[in-house]
This record gives structure tokens, sequence and C-alpha cells, in this order.
């Protein structure tokens, strides 16, 4: 998918896009929601968009919280 972000945020880790990709993917397969191949959300709901926004932070946040469980182990 090409990374057609039109954004300010930047990756501090810019190796980490494919796997936010693949994240983004994953996610939105879960909620049945289909991503354009195109990379163009101007056809998708709102609500879609920051469903899949929404699950991927928290999806993100659940991973920081085990490393950082498995660390204080």
């Amino acid at each position: 998918m090409p990374s057609n972000n039109n954004n300010s945020n930047q990756l501090l880790v810019p190796q980490a896009n494919a796997a936010l990709d693949q994240l983004k993917f994953e996610v939105a397969q879960e909620l049945g929601i289909a991503i354009p191949q195109d990379g163009y959300y101007g056809n998708m709901a709102t609500r879609d968009t920051g469903s899949i926004g929404g699950n991927i932070t928290r999806r993100l946040v659940q991973i920081a919280e085990q490393s950082l469980a498995g660390q204080f182990k």
C-alpha cells in the first residue's frame, strides 16, 4: 500500500512504517473494513477510519504495556 500521508506526524523510527501499515490492515480486517488498495481514503466513512485509528492506538498501547510488564518481572 502506498503511504500517502498528508499529516505532519513523523515516526521516530522510520523503519516502523511497514509494521504500522501491517497493523492497520490487520485491525481493519478484524473490524470488517476494506482498506482501498490505492491508498485513497476519501471514499471511506469517517466512522470507519476513526475506528481503525482508535483500534490501532489501543493495540499499540497493549503491546507497549505487555513489553513494559515483561521488563519488570
